[in-house]
């Protein structure tokens, strides 16, 4: 979560306007940094004033941004301090009062004696039988009265009522006598929420009627009034305080005090007391986390005024100005906590019975309701939502388009009402309908192949137009393989699966040693995040580039697609379109440079793609296709190439089109360098670098040690129970983990199964033979570039892959020689030069949502369509022609 988000989620709602104002701070900074860019420009017009200023010690840029923001940040603390010296001054008064009453509560004896309370209430019961004559005369003159309790009921209804001493208010239950204004003034004593002053509530608890009821621990002395058992209910109450062994009860030995009695007295007072501390010590606590909270606003606001602006205020201000500022001195820091520790004594000397352990618990409990009743509702919303991916704009994590409301294409009236029929659900209705027609019609030979051709194209429509979410089409592809019977043996027979010995092939082949290399590869790429590692190798990278836009472009074109390598080309072109906002923050207006750097940031990151075999699902899905799957080496002798030759090619493409070195006026650009960060490795970093290292060296070296791993799968455990077992990544980690994408992989590969099982594979490969009879290898290669880019273009790049390699492996069993592996591993790196159309691949998507300040988009379909299209077509070209050359050379 943003601090300024945090801010608000924890600050006190009375208070926030006496918190740090952490967004204007932001806000100066970001145009303290437009000024700072446009000093030097202004300078270079005064060569001789520059020169004077720097023979004369003159004042530099980050002197000046300090001398402007200094005086924000002394503003803000006066603030702050004023309003916590106030604060501080009302509270410490509230607990100095606190203390005073509860000393002369210690000196008060209690208000009557029992017997004087007995003897009252026995008047009271005598009233009670006057008054049950009088109603049982006028019952008998046949008028309507409605029921009364016995005074029975009245001491359970007494008894229930003292058994929650934690619930807020609580009010004795008065005789049937009492007045209606005696009633009244109990209540709003005991049970009312206004914050009352406790010396008149005290005071009108010492005018305590005689008729008031004393309730103790044995029960209630008085009896009942109805009853004509009440003398021997008091004697029988009177033997309870006698213990079984003979002995005098404690308490008729040492008298109660106000704090452990049990008159209705001592009771309604201590619930008083209750109400006063609890209220001052969720006061207190307030403030310290107030003080918490304002001293790490000062602390990120320094940290990125510093990291912007290139100055080194913050270890200045802070231990100098900041520290030394009274809300933050460890004496005022200690003066709160003593006062909240004798809140903690008060609360038990007067609640718990000076059980300290149980004051802390309750008083703890009373705090975190507090916090959770002052906390915007409206907040706790934004972040569930964030949380559930309801937030606006939200890309899908993998192909398709934003996930914005979709509007109804044709509205059908019905007889229930209007039916608002939208695309999707119009898709969604054609692919139901192919597929029945598709199951009675013979478009293949036999039923299994028949059948595996309509799950299909009925799985192809819906992955296509995306008419339900991705991952619910892979998940469906079990379940319809299964009921339909696609799967037969292997023997000789080709006799049809029955649906458990179904179940059990399908789900044993989805979860293949590709999905745990898979899920390993999520497990370094989150923890390289989570450390920061990532965020640390690309800015120092980054720092090296300089000032001019092509080295820059080049820079992080590279970035882009080594990020790619390892943390997945979806979270790296995210990652680094945080890292060149403050680059774009200080373009000129309408720079070409802007567009042409968001733009080869995606298509880099699209090649990253192809460069590793964990950096997207396209390669494990070729992995897994293949008889003997190759190592990490031979994939990386061929990537590794070709992704540099084209990130190359694509660069000038971009440099050629957009011409970014020139500004509108035709100005020189000059780009602000990126600073590294200065921040040491720890040791957890260490730890993450090492682990991250080895399990690479592993899963080179694979086809050496498979007597001892058996498959890449087993080594991507390593970095599983290395990193969840040492606290570097948790469960809420693990949870968002993308696992849309891991179920999209294993229907995947559930459905390449069953085309393969069903006997439609080889119906296609007689198909493919008949088209390529005659083709030599190098044509071959042509024609399933050109065939596996253009449909790579249109539809996700993990689904062409799905569909294309079971087609390039039959294609490849039909050729002279064994190419198999050689056209899986081409089909799947031209799968991820697909990139010509915005909802090509993550990257595209990521970049096309970019906006400036004015919520301008950076990125329009021209410049997808102008350079997308002739870079997917260079990319392709090397795949074809350098990746065709390198993957015979190492025997392929």
């Amino acid at each position: 979560m943003k601090f300024s988000n945090s801010l608000k989620f924890n600050a006190v709602a009375d208070w926030w306007d006496e918190y740090i104002a952490y967004s204007a701070l932001k806000k100066h900074i970001y145009q303290l940094e437009k000024q700072q860019q446009a000093l030097p420009r202004q300078r270079g017009h005064d060569l001789e004033s520059s020169e004077r200023e720097a023979l004369m010690g003159g004042i530099t840029p980050s002197s000046q941004t300090d001398n402007v923001f200094k005086p924000l940040l002394d503003y803000e603390l006066n603030k702050i301090a004023s309003f916590y010296e106030l604060q501080e001054q009302n509270m410490m008064q509230e607990l100095e009062e606190l203390e005073e009453l509860v000393r002369s509560k210690d000196e008060e004896s209690l208000p009557a004696a029992d017997q004087r309370y007995m003897d009252d209430d026995d008047d009271d019961d005598d009233d009670d039988d006057d008054e049950d004559d009088e109603r049982q005369a006028t019952s008998r003159t046949g008028d309507r009265i409605p029921p009364r309790r016995s005074s029975s009921s009245r001491r359970r209804s007494k008894s229930n009522g003292r058994a929650f001493p934690s619930a807020p208010g609580v009010s004795a239950t008065l005789s049937q006598d009492s007045s209606q204004s005696r009633m009244q003034r109990r209540h709003s004593i005991s049970s009312s929420e206004d914050n009352v002053d406790l010396e008149a509530s005290l005071a009108s608890l010492s005018q305590i009627p005689e008729g008031y009821a004393v309730q103790t621990s044995t029960g209630d002395l008085r009896g009942s009034s109805m009853s004509p058992k009440r003398p021997k209910a008091a004697l029988a109450n009177l033997f309870n305080l006698v213990k079984p062994t003979g002995s005098v009860s404690s308490s008729i030995i040492a008298p109660d005090t106000i704090w452990t009695a049990k008159t209705n007295y001592a009771y309604d007072t201590r619930i008083l007391f209750k109400r006063r501390i609890t209220t001052l010590y969720n006061m207190l606590t307030s403030l310290r986390a107030f003080v918490e909270l304002n001293y790490s606003g000062f602390r990120k606001i320094l940290k990125k005024y510093d990291k912007i602006t290139y100055s080194e205020l913050k270890d200045h201000y802070m231990h100098d100005i900041v520290e030394e500022a009274y809300p933050f001195r460890q004496e005022t820091k200690d003066r709160i906590n003593d006062a909240i520790s004798r809140l903690v004594s008060l609360y038990a000397k007067c609640i718990t019975r000076d059980d300290v352990s149980a004051a802390v618990r309750q008083l703890k409990v009373h705090q975190r309701e507090h916090i959770a009743w002052e906390r915007d509702t409206v907040w706790r919303t934004m972040i569930s939502q964030e949380r559930r991916g309801e937030s606006n704009g939200q890309a899908k994590a993998l192909g398709g388009h934003l996930e914005v409301e979709e509007r109804a294409t044709l509205t059908i009236p019905t007889p229930m009402g209007r039916l608002n029929l939208t695309a999707k659900k119009m898709f969604l209705a054609a692919a139901v309908i192919i597929f029945a027609v598709l199951l009675n019609v013979q478009s293949v030979p036999g039923v299994e192949a028949n059948n595996c051709f309509a799950i299909l194209m009925f799985s192809t429509i819906l992955w296509a137009t995306e008419a339900i979410p991705l991952f619910v089409t892979s998940i469906l592809v079990p379940l319809l393989l299964v009921i339909f019977r696609v799967f037969v043996t292997n023997d000789e027979k080709h006799a049809r699966l029955k649906a458990p010995e179904a179940t059990k092939f399908v789900f044993s082949q989805m979860f293949s040693p590709t999905i745990m290399l898979l899920i390993g590869g999520f497990t370094i790429a989150s923890a390289l995040s989570k450390t920061n590692i990532d965020r640390v190798i690309i800015t120092r990278l980054l720092s090296l580039a300089g000032t001019k836009p092509s080295v820059v472009l080049l820079a992080f074109m590279g970035v882009s697609c080594f990020a790619s390598m390892w943390i997945s080309n979806v979270a790296a072109p995210t990652l680094c379109f945080t890292l060149i906002k403050p680059i774009l923050r200080n373009l000129p207006p309408k720079t070409s440079f802007a567009p042409c750097l968001i733009l080869g940031i995606a298509l880099a990151a699209n090649i990253g793609g192809q460069s590793s075999p964990i950096s997207s699902p396209q390669n494990l899905i070729a992995l897994d296709e293949m008889d003997e799957p190759l190592d990490w080496g031979q994939w990386f002798a061929v990537a590794l190439p070709v992704s540099a030759i084209s990130i190359l090619l694509i660069w000038v493409l971009l440099l050629t089109s957009y011409r970014p070195s020139r500004t509108v006026d035709g100005e020189g650009l000059v780009i602000k360098a990126i600073r590294p960060n200065r921040e040491r490795f720890t040791a957890k970093q260490y730890w993450v670098t090492f682990v991250c290292l080895v399990t690479i060296g592993l899963w080179c070296v694979e086809k050496k040690l498979e007597g001892f791993v058996g498959d890449m799968g087993i080594i991507a455990i390593i970095p599983i129970v290395a990193f969840f077992s040492t606290g570097v990544l948790r469960k809420d980690d693990f949870e968002q983990f993308l696992w849309t994408i891991v179920f999209l992989a294993m229907g995947g590969i559930a459905l390449g199964k069953g085309v393969s099982s069903s006997g439609l594979l080889s119906f296609v490969g007689d198909s493919i033979r008949d088209l390529v009879g005659g083709l030599s290898l190098p044509a071959v290669v042509i024609v399933l570039t050109l065939v596996v880019l253009v449909i790579s273009t249109f539809i996700s790049h993990t689904i062409a892959s799905v569909l294309l390699v079971p087609i390039a492996k039959e294609v490849a069993s039909n050729l002279p020689g064994d190419h198999q592996r050689l056209l899986i591993f081409l089909t799947g790196l031209v799968c991820s030069t697909g990139m010509g159309m915005p909802v090509s691949g993550f990257p595209n998507q990521t970049a096309a949502t970019q906006e400036d300040d004015m919520g301008q988009l950076y990125l329009s379909n021209v410049d997808f369509l102008k350079n997308g299209v002739p870079a997917s077509i260079i990319a392709a070209i090397v795949v074809a022609t350098v990746g065709f050359a390198l993957m015979l050379a190492i025997g392929l």
